[in-house]
């Protein structure tokens, strides 16, 4: 099976930074977006400023509708939620489920895929606004993608039609992949936010401005610099 195979209807779960941003890339490469289930004021004016004229649906009518379902939910609320729709019996066998959180990779959907689903965990290496810049910056980012190998170009698939580049993480890898994403973005925060703070006690205005270029090719020269992965050749 491929994602290629067929224009795919798409349902999201989850109206925070990620879920929209995804869905409008899907919807670029010729997907349908049916319906994003957004609770708080401020998700659906993002759902709507992202995704306009998409519908705001409850999550058993997206899962009923989609061929693709979304779920970019904060992690912690994932297991309970797959768990839960799983003994309603809301999961359709042959419906793609993916999830998008770092920490987890296919096994949190253990209900879902007894249930038959295919299950996929995309996780975008990106730092989401939550607004439609993200979509250029998403086309230069990689993606991790964990799934049983039978299915793994159909995640490999879905990625490139967002428009960004695929790398296979194992299942076994994924707690490690989570620390170092969420060590190269906290640490990235962290030491950016002392900076501009002491500039700007200093009296320097802009900050944050100031320091711009100078962050951004220092971070450019040590990513250049990093070591390859056991066994790649020079």
């Amino acid at each position: 099976m491929s994602a290629r195979a067929g224009r795919l209807g798409v349902g999201i779960i989850g109206a925070g930074r990620v879920g929209p941003v995804l869905g409008a890339a899907l919807a670029g490469a010729g997907h349908a977006v049916i319906g994003i289930s957004a609770i708080s004021e401020a998700s659906r004016d993002r759902a709507d400023a992202i995704l306009p004229g998409v519908p705001i649906l409850g999550i058993p009518e997206i899962i009923e509708r989609s061929e693709l379902v979304i779920l970019a939910v904060p992690t912690a609320e994932l297991p309970a939620l797959v768990g839960g729709l799983a003994e309603a019996g809301t999961w359709q066998p042959g419906q793609i489920v993916l999830h998008t959180a770092a920490e987890y990779g296919t096994a949190v959907l253990a209900p879902a895929s007894a249930r038959g689903v295919i299950p996929l965990a995309l996780h975008p290496a990106l730092a989401f606004t939550g607004t439609s810049m993200d979509l250029a910056r998403l086309a230069e980012s990689y993606v991790a993608v964990t799934a049983p190998t039978p299915v793994q170009p159909i995640g490999q698939a879905l990625v490139v039609e967002m428009g960004a580049e695929p790398v296979i993480v194992a299942e076994d890898d994924r707690v490690a992949y989570a620390e170092a994403i969420e060590t190269a973005t906290v640490f990235s925060r962290s030491i950016v936010t002392q900076a501009t703070s002491i500039l700007a006690n200093i009296g320097i205005e802009q900050p944050g401005g100031f320091l711009s270029s100078l962050v951004r090719s220092t971070v450019d020269l040590a990513l250049r610099e990093t070591p390859r992965a056991p066994g790649l050749s020079e």
